[in-house]
């Protein structure tokens, strides 16, 4: 009952659960589990390794290195938040960049990883992130960060290695936190 497009590239050796969907141009790579009902947009990379759960979105051209674990109900690519008012109205600012989770990441249930601006949203190698966190657009995180639940972190923030944000953090855009902090 999965569906992957014709253009779409699938380990032999990869598992695709029931009612998954794998769009156009994606890959994924070998000893990688998509389960059930996931979504997995166009032009998304997921190395090998990763374990994406039940109901999890990959929304289009985001890249996953290895041994990603993305845990059920989060969403990784979705619109940056951004308007413009104009005329008495707002007006969606199209994000059209990217997301890129590095090796040996692991990102909660029900986190939610805006899309970039322009270039790209980046979780740094190692890092560990909980359930019930947002991540907006233009963020970098660090090697080996642990956030934890509930944190809210605005756009372009840029959080060093090894930071520990604690849970129910609310971090301001264009924010710079330090290695360690």
């Amino acid at each position: 009952t999965a569906w992957v497009h014709p253009q779409a590239k699938v380990s032999p050796k990869a598992h695709v659960g029931a009612f998954a969907h794998i769009g156009e141009g994606s890959s994924v790579a070998e000893d990688t589990a998509v389960f059930e009902h996931v979504a997995i947009g166009r032009h998304v990379s997921i190395g090998s390794l990763c374990q994406i759960k039940p109901r999890a979105i990959i929304a289009d051209y985001c890249e996953l290195g290895q041994k990603v674990i993305i845990h059920a109900g989060s969403v990784i690519g979705s619109d940056g938040y951004g308007y413009d008012f104009i005329d008495g109205e707002h007006h969606k600012v199209p994000h059209v960049g990217k997301v890129v989770i590095e090796d040996n990441v692991e990102i909660g249930a029900n986190t939610t990883v805006d899309r970039a601006r322009f270039n790209e949203t980046r979780i740094g190698e190692g890092t560990k992130i909980d359930n019930l966190v947002q991540i907006a657009h233009n963020v970098k995180i660090g090697k080996r960060c642990l956030i934890v639940a509930q944190v809210g972190i605005s756009g372009s923030t840029v959080i060093e290695d090894n930071a520990v944000i604690g849970g129910q953090a609310g971090l301001a855009g264009h924010l710079h936190v330090g290695a360690g902090a």
